[in-house]
């Protein structure tokens, strides 16, 4: 039997509550995993209040553990490996789960479980946005809003390993120690801050490459204004709620901007860019390039992990431990 949080109904984090439900046997091209660590992330928020669709109402995107048994058409893993994965299908938030044996990444010595778990979506997601939503390179120069969050830091420490200039956004001095942990070249700090002035006096008046922009609300807006003709910005969540409609008319072409809005999910479905991406994930890891575990939380309090990652009061990566 594996525990489960499932979304009774689609609202605010007290509709997370846990069963029991018995797994059928692995398929024949799946694994079944004992869960150790499972990621804790926005697309997470998004799914249970009803803005993304959840098929079977468990939550989970990433996690890791142990291989327990293997499909008959199995030969690339075995009982015993440890393993991390992320993407489709949805339901890490258990114990134990099936899931396609394409989708688990075998973890090095050096690499936690706790580490893997709490990372591997967000790396991936920085990978794409780094990559195939704007090349960043030596001279590139980014705006990365709550640099202090999971995705935050590790969109910093990537850039950065990629020779960019990273500017990023933080409410308060605690979460600026974070983002400055994480390599963050410039801090703009505090909630109602000027960030537009600011990156214009950073920049000289030229404007960031490109931005990115998980907060939404009205920030998305105030964000086309930090970037330099013909750069980009990419619209890659709504933490601090909807974003309102934009005119095409905010884009150019007086600003010739380009409004990105990937999404990682459609980007890990393709088993190659899938592989290699999580492959250069967990090299990170285990070369130290991407900071610690996270903060951990019990299975059973996944109601508060959520609460604390909606709220803004989390620093870094969450994530639960059956």
């Amino acid at each position: 039997m594996a525990v489960v949080v499932r979304v009774k109904a689609p609202g605010g984090a007290e509709n997370l509550v846990l069963e029991t439900v018995e797994l059928p046997a692995p398929r024949p091209d799946e694994i079944r995993l004992r869960q150790t660590a499972i990621g804790v992330n926005f697309i997470d928020i998004y799914q249970r209040s009803g803005l993304y669709p959840l098929p079977d109402r468990v939550l989970g995107v990433e996690g890791a553990g142990v291989v327990t048994a293997t499909g008959a058409d199995v030969t690339c893993l075995s009982v015993g490996d440890r393993v991390a994965y992320a993407g489709a299908p949805v339901g890490a938030y258990a114990s134990e789960r099936n899931l396609p044996a394409w989708r688990a990444m075998p973890l090095r010595a050096s690499v936690s479980e706790a580490r893997a778990a709490s990372t591997l979506l967000k790396g991936i997601t920085a990978a794409m946005l780094l990559g195939r939503t704007y090349a960043v390179g030596p001279g590139t120069t980014l705006l990365v809003h709550s640099a202090a969050g999971g995705l935050g830091q590790v969109l910093t420490r990537l850039a950065r390993l990629r020779g960019a200039t990273v500017i990023g956004t933080v409410s308060s001095e605690a979460k600026a120690a974070v983002a400055r942990a994480a390599g963050a070249h410039h801090l703009i700090v505090g909630r109602d801050a000027d960030f537009v002035d600011a990156v214009r006096r950073l920049t000289g008046g030229r404007g960031v490459d490109v931005a990115y922009d998980g907060v939404g609300g009205g920030t998305l807006a105030r964000t086309l204004a930090c970037v330099r003709l013909f750069g980009t910005v990419a619209s890659i969540g709504q933490s601090a709620g909807p974003i309102p409609d934009l005119a095409v008319e905010e884009l150019g072409p007086r600003r010739s901007l380009s409004l990105a809005r990937p999404s990682v999910m459609a980007h890990v479905n393709d088993v190659a860019d899938y592989r290699r991406d999580a492959e250069i994930v967990l090299t990170a890891l285990a070369d130290g390039e991407l900071g610690g575990d996270g903060t951990a939380y019990p299975l059973a309090q996944a109601v508060q992990a959520h609460i604390d990652l909606e709220s803004g009061r989390s620093r870094g990566a969450l994530y639960l431990v059956p």
